[in-house]
C-alpha cells in the first residue's frame, strides 16, 4: 500500500505491451527505483481510476511463468506473494496478448493460486481482429470467473472499460477459476504445508500457491524466506515430489499438462479465425531476409553504420548551438568578475565548464537513442538477439547477451543491470565482464575530438564516419576472445539453458513511447552522470589552480623585464608556470614515464587518469590543461588548436608536436578498451563481487594500456 492507495499489479508475458499499458495508465505520474536489496528497476505510478478515487500501479518485470529462475521472476513472485515491505498488491492486472491466449493465460493460471482478485487486459485486440481473430470476451470473462477487457493499449484504448472493472474487481474481489488438482498433486502440497510448519513457524505464512511453486520448481523466491535447516526443507519438498510421481505423474511435468487441461475447455469456441489476411505473410517474408545467415548480418552491420554515422553528423549542429551559448555565458561572466581573478576562474573555467562538459553531449545521447528506441518498437531489435546467437555460441555466449551488450553502448550501467535476464550464471558473469569493452556514449567525445583534429581536414567525412564506425566495434573484437577465454576459465555451477526468445511482432512505432524514451534517457543522463562530471569538473579546476603562490608571477615577470613581451604572451607563460607548478601538473609528471610508450605527455597522462569517474571528464581536463578559460569540448577550434600545436618541453623530443595521427589513435584505442568509468565498478561490484569488479578494472586496463603502446609504435614504424 502506498499513502493508503490500493496497489495494483501489472504482470504479463513479454512483448503483450504490458509497459505500454502501464505507460497510457500512468502517463507522466511515474516513479523509477530498484526493489530494495537488488538493482532490479522498480516503476510505479499513479493511475487515476475516475476523478475521485486513484490506485498506484506497479509495472513487474516481463516473465512468461511464476517459476522463478532469474532475479526479475523472483521480484514478480515476492511481490504478488506481499513479501515485499510497502508493496503488498490489492489486485493483478494481467496482460495477455489477443493472438496468444492460450499461452499467456498459462501465467494468469499460476497468478490465480496466489488468492488476489484479477483482471484480464485483452491486448493488441485491433491486430488480432486485422488478422481475422474474433474472441468472444464476454463468454471468456464468464468461464474465467474475472473481468476480461479488450485494450489497444499503444493506442490507449479501452482504458476507461478496464478502469471500471479495476474498481468492480476490488469491491467484488473478484478470483479467477483454478484448475483442480489429481488427488496424488493435492495431497503432496498439504503434506509439504504440514511438514514445513513443523520445521519452521515462517513457513506458515505461505499460501497454498507458494507451498505449489516449491514442488514445482523450488523457487527460491519462497524457499530464501524459509529459516528453518535447509537440509529437512529440501528433504520435505523431496518426500512431497515423491508422492506425485508414484500417483503416476511427473513433478517436472504435472503443472504444464494439467495447467493446458484446464485451460483447454475453457477456450473452447471462444475463439474463431477467418481467413488469414495477406499481412500475415509479409512478416514471414521480410524475416527470411532479416534472419537470414549472410544478408540478415550484412543488413545488420549496415545498420549499425548508418546509426554511428548519424550520431556523429546529426548532432554537430546542435553541439555547436549549445557550445556557442556556453561560450558567451562564459564571456559576460569573465568580463564582470575580472576584479577577482581565481572567483573568475572558478566560474569560467570550473563551473560554466563543468556546465558544458556534460550538457555538450546531449545531442549524441539523444541520437543514439532514438534509433535504440525505434529498433526496439519496430520488433528488429529481437530479431537482431537471433542473429547474434549464432556469432555468440562459439565464445559460450547466447542471443540474450546481445540486448545487454547492444544496451552499453550507451552506458555499461544499463547494460549491465539488463544481464538480469540471463538465466545461465556463468553467461551473465561473461557478459557483465565484457559490457565494459562496448564503446559508451561517454567516449564519442574523444572520438569525435582527434577524429576532427588529425582524420578529418586530411581524409574528409566520409573516412571520419568510417573511423568512428571502427572505434565503436573495436571492443567487439577484444571482446569475443575474452568471452571464450572467460568461459574456459569459469567452472559452470548452473545447468546450461537454452536460448529462448520471442519475436515480436513487426509494428510502427509508437511516437510517444519513442519521445518517452528519449526524454527519459536523456533526463537520467543530466542527473546522474551530469552531476557527476560537473563535481570532477571542479575538483580538477582546483588540482590545476592550486598552489597559486604570488611570488611565481612576480618571479616570473623579473626574469622577462628585459625581453619586451606582450602582456598577453606572458600572461600565458605566466598561466603556464602556475599549471606546471600545481597538484595535478606534479602529478602528471610523476605517472607520464608509464604512458611514455604510448606517445603521452604528462599533459594528456593526467588527462587519461582523471577521466576515470566519467570519461567524457577528459574534455573538459583537456581544456584547462591546454587553454585554462577557452572552450572546453570537442568542438572547440581553441582546444583542438592548442592540441595540434603542442610540443614535448624537455627530453629528446623536445620541440617536437606531441599529438600526430599515431598518438591520436592511440588515445582512441586506450578509451576504446580501458573500463568504461568508476561507476561502472561500482555496478560490477554491486552485481557480482568487488573482486570481479578490482579484476575487470585491472585487467581492462593493462590490455589498453598494451593496445595504445602497440598501436602507437605501430603507426609511427610505417609514418
Amino acid at each position: 500500500m502506498n499513502n493508503g492507495l490500493s496497489t495494483i499489479a501489472l504482470i504479463g508475458n513479454p512483448n503483450t505491451g504490458k509497459t505500454s499499458l502501464f505507460n497510457a495508465l500512468t502517463g507522466q505520474k511515474q516513479r523509477v527505483g530498484n526493489y530494495p536489496g537488488v538493482t532490479v528497476e522498480k516503476k510505479s505510478g499513479l493511475w487515476k481510476l475516475n476523478q475521485s478515487e486513484s490506485v498506484t500501479v506497479i509495472d513487474l518485470p516481463g516473465t512468461y511463468s511464476l517459476s522463478a529462475q532469474t532475479i526479475d521472476e523472483r521480484i514478480t513472485v515476492d511481490v504478488l506473494s506481499g513479501n515485499i515491505p510497502d508493496l503488498s498488491p490489492s489486485l493483478m492486472v494481467i496482460v495477455i496478448d489477443a493472438e496468444n491466449l492460450q499461452r499467456n493465460l498459462f501465467l494468469a493460471s499460476q497468478a490465480s493460486e496466489l488468492g488476489l482478485p484479477i483482471v484480464i487486459a485483452l491486448n493488441c485486440w485491433d491486430i488480432a481482429e486485422r488478422k481475422g481473430i474474433q474472441i468472444d470476451s464476454k463468454l471468456l470473462e464468464k468461464r474465467l470467473g474475472v473481468p476480461v477487457v479488450p485494450t489497444v493499449a499503444n493506442q490507449a484504448k479501452g482504458i476507461e472499460s478496464l478502469a471500471s472493472a479495476v474498481k468492480t474487481a476490488l469491491n467484488n474481489q473478484s478470483i479467477m477459476v483454478r484448475p483442480k488438482w489429481p488427488e496424488p498433486v493435492q495431497k503432496a502440497i498439504e503434506t509439504l504445508k504440514e511438514d514445513l510448519s513443523q520445521i519452521d513457524e515462517a513457513s506458515q505464512a505461505l499460501s497454498n500457491g507458494e507451498v505449489q511453486r516449491l514442488i514445482f520448481d523450488a523457487s527460491s523466491a519462497v524457499t530464501e524466506r524459509i529459516k528453518g535447516d535447509k537440509l529437512e526443507i529440501s528433504g520435505a519438498i523431496n518426500k512431497a515430489k515423491e508422492t506425485i510421481h508414484k500417483g503416476g505423474f511427473h513433478p517436472n511435468a504435472v503443472e504444464s499438462i494439467i495447467r493446458f487441461r484446464f485451460l483447454k475447455p475453457i477456450l473452447a469456441d471462444i475463439i474463431a479465425r477467418q481467413a488469414t489476411l495477406k499481412k500475415a505473410s509479409h512478416s514471414e517474408s521480410i524475416d527470411q531476409l532479416l534472419l537470414h545467415r549472410f544478408w540478415g548480418l550484412v543488413i545488420f552491420v549496415g545498420m549499425m553504420y548508418f546509426v554511428f554515422q548519424s550520431v556523429y553528423s546529426w548532432s554537430g549542429p546542435l553541439m555547436q548551438l549549445i557550445e556557442g551559448g556556453i561560450a558567451q555565458v562564459q564571456s559576460v561572466a569573465a568580463s564582470a568578475l575580472e576584479a577577482t581573478p581565481m572567483l573568475q576562474s572558478l566560474i569560467v573555467d570550473g563551473i560554466l565548464s563543468g556546465v558544458g562538459a556534460f550538457v555538450i553531449f546531449l545531442p549524441q545521447i539523444l541520437v543514439l537513442f532514438l534509433f535504440i528506441s525505434l529498433l526496439e518498437e519496430t520488433g528488429y531489435m529481437a530479431r537482431a538477439a537471433f542473429l547474434m546467437d549464432k556469432l555468440f555460441q562459439w565464445c559460450g555466449l547466447n542471443g540474450k547477451s546481445f540486448v545487454p551488450l547492444l544496451s552499453s553502448y550507451a552506458c555499461a550501467i544499463p547494460g549491465i543491470l539488463a544481464t538480469r535476464t540471463i538465466n545461465d550464471k556463468k553467461i551473465r558473469i561473461i557478459t557483465i565482464m565484457i559490457a565494459p569493452l562496448m564503446s559508451c556514449s561517454a567516449r564519442l567525445p574523444i572520438y569525435i575530438l582527434m577524429i576532427g583534429i588529425f582524420v578529418e581536414p586530411t581524409y574528409g567525412p566520409a573516412i571520419s564516419g568510417i573511423t568512428l564506425f571502427f572505434m565503436h566495434f573495436i571492443g567487439v573484437l577484444v571482446a569475443a576472445p575474452a568471452a571464450y577465454l572467460l568461459n574456459k576459465c569459469i567452472q559452470r555451477k548452473t545447468i546450461s539453458t537454452p536460448f529462448v526468445m520471442e519475436l515480436p511482432r513487426y509494428r510502427v512505432p509508437n511516437l510517444k513511447s519513442i519521445y518517452e524514451r528519449i526524454y527519459e534517457s536523456g533526463y537520467a543522463f543530466i542527473t546522474s552522470a551530469g552531476t557527476l562530471i560537473f563535481a570532477f569538473t571542479i575538483i580538477i579546476w582546483a588540482l590545476f589552480y592550486f598552489p597559486r603562490p604570488a611570488a611565481l608571477e612576480t618571479e616570473i615577470r623579473n626574469q622577462n623585464t628585459v625581453e619586451l613581451f606582450e602582456e598577453a604572451n606572458l600572461q600565458a607563460k605566466i598561466d603556464s608556470a602556475y599549471l606546471e607548478q600545481s597538484y595535478g601538473g606534479q602529478l602528471g609528471k610523476t605517472l607520464q614515464p608509464i604512458f611514455n610508450s604510448s606517445g603521452y605527455d604528462w599533459k594528456i597522462t593526467v588527462a587519461v587518469i582523471a577521466s576515470f569517474p566519467a570519461r567524457e571528464v577528459i574534455i573538459a581536463t583537456l581544456g584547462i590543461l591546454y587553454s585554462l578559460g577557452g572552450e572546453m569540448d570537442e568542438n572547440s577550434r581553441d582546444l583542438r588548436a592548442s592540441l595540434k600545436n603542442a610540443t614535448w618541453e624537455d627530453g629528446k623530443r623536445k620541440g617536437m608536436p606531441v599529438l600526430n595521427i599515431a598518438v591520436a589513435f592511440s588515445i582512441m584505442i586506450f578509451f576504446a578498451l580501458c573500463m568504461q568509468c568508476g561507476a561502472t565498478v561500482a555496478i560490477i561490484a554491486q552485481e557480482l563481487n568487488w573482486l570481479w569488479a578490482i579484476g575487470s578494472f585491472v585487467t581492462l586496463s593493462f590490455i589498453a594500456w598494451i593496445a595504445s603502446i602497440l598501436t602507437y609504435q605501430s603507426i609511427n614504424f610505417f609514418l
